[in-house]
């Protein structure tokens, strides 16, 4: 008598969280805060847990314990977890702690859960080391990666996985996995991402981030002084100035571009994200800036 084999369909991810544009990743953005409310009657349903606690908070194991009870109870129908390591980006640049990337591993591991790791905007050096996820200490089974593959200079993605995965691929028969865009893997787009890399790899980008993450922390500590500011947090090239009411950019934008710069605030924060490449007179002027145009607020 054969058994019908229990198939799980859904993702299990927290709130705040952003992964794109096209419709499964919308699927797993916050639903919501954020911005593709529209598509809410034809997207695929999910699960949602509560946002990790952010590193301005001591860490307490009680900080796991909605992720653990959503995945608990759902556990038989969740294929995989889907997060973004360290920082939660768009969602609100967002730092959490290490810990609860760790638990999140463990309990993947627990329930049989895959986790994919998306690191399209903190892979390759933006917080410190090469992927966020090391900082956990820590392997995923699926890792999405983009952009600064190609150093931002042509479209390009990846998506690398774990021997167990590719197992799975292979299950039907088939071999591969027969999804894909028409010009996927386009060897143009290929060679930028290997010259890319190469220049990343063989330049000193640790030292140069760990020297953008000390003058992003003492420069941009002056906004905190100023009355419109809720919080200054910096982990490696990335800068973030909170504010407690959404900037309007139409009147920023043109000030900011006076001043010889061009950054694109996003609601309530002000951000840096800039190159390792970027020399100290530069990023100055950046800082700068921004203190300069929410001093104005």
């Amino acid at each position: 008598m054969s058994t019908k084999r229990n198939i799980k369909t859904k993702l299990l991810t927290v709130r705040n969280g952003y992964y794109g544009d096209t419709f499964g990743a919308m699927a797993v953005c916050d639903p919501i805060n954020g911005m593709h409310g529209k598509f809410s009657n034809v997207l695929a349903e999910h699960i949602f847990a509560e946002a990790p606690a952010t590193t301005s908070s001591e860490w307490k194991d009680e900080y796991i314990n909605n992720f653990k009870q959503k995945l608990s109870e759902n556990h038989q129908e969740i294929a995989a977890v889907i997060i973004e390591p360290m920082v939660q980006n768009t969602g609100g640049l967002r730092f959490y702690h290490s810990e609860y990337l760790q638990q999140v591993r463990k309990l993947c591991d627990e329930y049989d859960v895959l986790l994919i790791l998306d690191e399209i905007a903190t892979g390759f050096g933006r917080t410190g080391t090469l992927f966020a996820y090391e900082q956990a200490a820590i392997q995923p089974d699926v890792l999405v990666v983009g952009k600064a593959l190609t150093g931002g200079y042509m479209t390009l993605a990846a998506v690398l996985t774990s021997a167990k995965v590719v197992k799975g691929i292979e299950a039907d028969g088939q071999g591969v996995l027969m999804h894909g865009p028409t010009f996927m893997a386009n060897p143009l787009a290929c060679s930028v991402a290997n010259a890319s890399i190469d220049l990343l790899l063989e330049s000193d980008w640790q030292a140069n981030v760990k020297t953008i993450e000390k003058q992003l922390k003492k420069e941009l500590a002056l906004c905190s002084q100023l009355e419109c500011v809720k919080e200054v947090r910096v982990k490696g090239a990335i800068g973030v100035v909170e504010l407690y009411e959404s900037i309007d950019t139409a009147w920023s934008q043109p000030l900011f571009t006076e001043l010889g710069v061009w950054l694109r605030p996003f609601g309530k924060l002000v951000y840096l994200m800039p190159p390792f490449v970027i020399n100290e007179e530069e990023l100055r002027q950046l800082t700068s800036a921004v203190f300069e145009v929410l001093r104005k607020l």
